[in-house]
């Protein structure tokens, strides 16, 4: 699995693709935008603000000016912004009817695919732990409290594990109630009688999974990594 996945987990409609949609934020190994996901990006961006320059779209997208520039171009070539002159110097770009129109369409596309990917996401963790739940072991504790644990606790839902607690190693997380779990102290591990623990972080499954490791082998539980 990448380490990046957008938004991975699908929170409310508004907040996960809402205003300034994080397409162009994804640059990781899997996951990176593709030329339709900059022209919703900047549709998106002039959609929620009409006054922006050429450089402020590039600095909000990370984009170069030159490569706004080239898709600017296109787009008013294709009658989707229309260019209004701010100074002498400089324009800023509105959307045209066929552009507000175009922007509700690739939206809709992107959030089907979001969708899928989400789905597939919940498939692989509940593969990920069905042999727990196939051995008997259904009291688990997880450790992450981030994104890919949000992923976690959605696939859980309708199968037969019980989650008894909820760990990190953040200190500033710790009495914070995530998705209704209070989140804990690692040393609270050692009080608690479950029969697995599962690491959900997908960026530092290797780090936490030495952590446990001297109390997986003492306790005789099983660590399941995503």
């Amino acid at each position: 699995m990448a380490n990046s996945v957008p938004d991975l987990l699908l929170r409310k409609t508004e907040e996960t693709f809402g205003c300034q949609m994080d397409i162009l934020r994804t640059y990781g190994k899997y996951l990176k935008p593709s030329k339709q996901a900059r022209v919703l990006a900047i549709l998106d961006a002039l959609n929620d603000d009409s006054g922006l320059s050429q450089y402020e779209l590039g600095c909000r997208l990370h984009l170069s000016s030159a490569m706004v520039n080239q898709y600017l171009r296109s787009m008013q070539q294709e009658d989707l912004v229309r260019f209004k002159p701010r100074d002498g110097k400089s324009y800023h770009y509105e959307l045209t009817a066929e552009g507000q129109a175009c922007r509700e369409s690739m939206f809709a596309e992107y959030s089907s695919e979001t969708v899928q990917l989400y789905s597939r996401i919940k498939r692989y963790v509940k593969s990920r732990v069905l042999g727990l739940e196939r051995s008997g072991r259904t009291r688990v504790v997880l450790f992450g409290a981030a994104e890919t644990c949000e992923v976690v606790l959605s696939a859980l839902m309708d199968g037969g594990l019980t989650v008894l607690a909820l760990l990190d190693n953040d200190e500033e997380k710790h009495g914070r109630v995530f998705h209704g779990h209070v989140i804990g102290h690692p040393a609270l591990l050692e009080q608690i009688d479950c029969d697995a623990v599962v690491i959900t972080s997908f960026g530092k499954q290797q780090e936490i999974f030495e952590q446990l490791s001297s109390f997986s082998e003492r306790k005789g539980i099983p660590i399941v990594r995503m």
